[in-house]
C-alpha cells in the first residue's frame, strides 16, 4: 500500500522505508517552536529533566507574540523567562518586540520552514506550515521541551483524509471561507487525528496565504496536519525566500485515504462561523440581521499583506459604523512597514480604525480588543468558542477580511458587494 504526502515526510524523518496509520514512530525534527505562553512551561520541564544543552541552536525559534508588548507584570515574567533560556543558549531565532510578529505568520516570511519538513510547535495552529508542503503540528510544552535539547519526537501516524479542489473561486471568497465551508462540512473532528491533505487542479486558484489560512485552521476540524501538495505556487513563495532546498514529496496513486471530498470552489460563497463553533456555518446570503460591536482583522490566520490589502480595498473612503469598534492587526514588522508604504494604514485610519502593532492579542481574550458580555465581534481569528475574546456571554463570529472589513462599514454581518456597489 502507498504512502500520503504526511506519511512519506514522517518515514523519512523516522528512517524508515514505510510507515502506516497508527504506528508509534519517533522522528528527527527540522525545527521546534514556542512562543511566550507555552516556552515558559517548556523551559520549566528542560530544567526539571536536567537537561543542559539544545540539540541545534539554529532549529529553535522562539517568538514573542502573545502578550507582547506585554500586557501585564505576568506577561512581563514570560518574556523575561523566554529571553533567559534564548540568551543562555544562544538561540538564532528568537524575535521580540520591534522584530517579532504572530509566529505563522513570521516563520514561513522569515523562510524558516520548507517542503518536507517536519515541525512541531507548542502552539495549536503549528499545522500552518502544511501549506508550504511540511508536516508540522502542535504539540505540548513538554514535548517542545524534549525536543529543544534532543531534537526528537514521538508522532503515531496519522489516517489521511484527501480534499480534492476543483473550480475556480467567485470574487470575495478567500481561503477563509473555503476552509469554514470545509469545516462546515465535516464538522469539528471530521478530521480527527488525521492528516488533511490538499489536492487537485483547484490549488491553482489558492494563493500562498489562502494556504495558509487554511492549513492553519485544519486543526479547528480536529486535524493532526493540514498539508498541500507542493506545486508551481510554492516553489516560487520558497525561491523568493532563499530557503534551504525543499524536498517535496507526493501521495503515491495508490495511497489509502479515510475518506475523500471534493470541494468545487465556484460554489463558495463568503463563510461566516457562527458562535461558539467554527463549525456553525453559513453563507452570507444566510446569514440575517446580526447587528455588531467589533470587527478585528489580523491573527495568524489573517493577518498577511494580502488580507490588508482586501480590508483596504473595502475600507477605502467609508468610514466605520457608529458604535463599532474597528481593529486591524498586521501580522508580522514588514506587513506593517508595506501596509505604511501602499497607503494601508492611512485608509485604516482615516476610516477610524485603530492599527496594531503585531500581536496575538485579542485572538485569545488576552488585550487589545477584549470583549464585555452581549458583545458581538467579526474576526478573522481562527476560533470562536465561548468566551474565546472576552466575557462568556459575548459572541464571536468568524470570517474573511472582506466580509469584516464591510460588516466593520454597515454595523451588521455584511456582504462585501454591499459596500462596494
Amino acid at each position: 500500500m502507498g504512502m500520503t504526502m504526511s506519511q512519506k515526510i514522517l518515514a523519512a524523518h523516522a528512517g524508515l522505508e514505510s510507515v502506516k496509520p497508527g504506528q508509534l514512530i519517533m522522528a528527527d525534527l527540522d525545527l521546534c517552536l514556542g512562543n511566550d505562553i507555552t516556552t515558559p512551561v517548556a523551559v520549566n520541564e528542560f530544567e526539571k529533566a536536567g537537561f543542559d544543552s539544545v540539540f541545534d541552536k539554529d532549529k529553535i525559534a522562539l517568538v514573542m507574540d502573545h502578550f507582547v508588548p506585554n500586557k501585564d507584570i505576568k506577561a512581563a515574567e514570560q518574556s523575561k523567562q523566554c529571553r533567559e533560556f534564548a540568551n543562555k543558549y544562544d538561540i538564532t531565532h528568537f524575535y521580540d518586540v520591534g522584530c517579532m510578529g504572530v509566529e505563522h505568520a513570521l516563520l514561513p516570511e522569515k523562510g524558516l520552514v520548507t517542503a518536507g519538513e517536519l515541525v512541531i510547535g507548542a502552539d495549536s495552529h503549528t499545522c500552518t506550515y502544511g501549506a508550504l508542503g511540511a508536516f508540522s503540528t502542535g504539540v505540548g510544552s513538554t514535548d517542545l521541551a524534549a525536543g529543544m535539547a534532543k531534537g526528537k519526537a514521538w508522532f503515531k501516524v496519522p489516517e489521511a483524509l484527501k480534499i480534492v479542489m476543483t473550480g475556480k473561486k467567485s470574487p470575495y471568497v478567500s481561503g477563509k471561507d473555503v476552509i469554514l465551508h470545509i469545516i462546515g462540512l465535516i464538522g469539528v473532528d471530521g478530521a480527527l487525528y488525521k492528516s488533511m491533505e490538499f489536492t487537485g487542479p483547484g490549488l491553482a486558484e489558492l494563493s500562498i496565504d489562502d494556504r495558509l489560512c487554511m492549513a492553519n485552521m485544519a486543526i479547528e476540524a480536529g486535524g493532526k496536519n493540514g498539508i498541500f501538495e507542493v506545486d508551481d505556487v510554492t516553489l516560487k513563495y520558497l525561491k523568493e525566500r532563499e530557503v534551504k532546498a525543499p524536498r517535496v514529496y507526493m501521495a503515491d496513486p495508490d495511497a489509502a485515504y479515510a475518506a475523500v471530498y471534493e470541494i468545487d470552489l465556484g460554489q463558495i460563497k463568503p463563510t461566516v462561523a457562527f458562535p461558539h463553533l467554527p463549525e456553525n456555518t453559513k453563507t452570507i446570503d444566510e446569514v440575517g440581521d446580526i447587528k455588531i460591536d467589533q470587527v478585528v482583522i489580523g491573527s495568524c490566520t489573517n493577518g498577511r499583506l494580502s488580507d490588508m490589502a482586501q480590508a483596504a480595498q473595502i475600507l477605502k473612503g467609508k468610514k466605520v459604523a457608529k458604535g463599532v469598534r474597528a481593529i486591524i492587526i498586521p501580522a508580522t514588522q514588514l506587513i506593517y512597514k508595506q501596509c505604511i508604504q501602499l497607503g494601508y494604514i492611512d485608509i485604516f485610519l482615516d476610516a477610524g480604525c485603530a492599527v496594531s502593532t503585531p500581536t496575538c492579542g485579542p485572538c485569545l481574550g488576552g488585550y487589545m480588543g477584549i470583549l464585555a458580555d452581549g458583545e458581538r465581534c467579526v474576526a478573522t481569528t481562527n476560533r470562536n468558542f465561548v468566551g474565546r475574546m472576552g466575557h462568556t456571554g459575548s459572541e464571536v463570529y468568524l470570517a474573511s477580511p472582506a466580509v469584516a472589513a464591510a460588516s466593520a462599514v454597515t454595523g451588521r454581518i455584511s456582504a462585501p458587494e454591499e459596500v462596494m456597489q
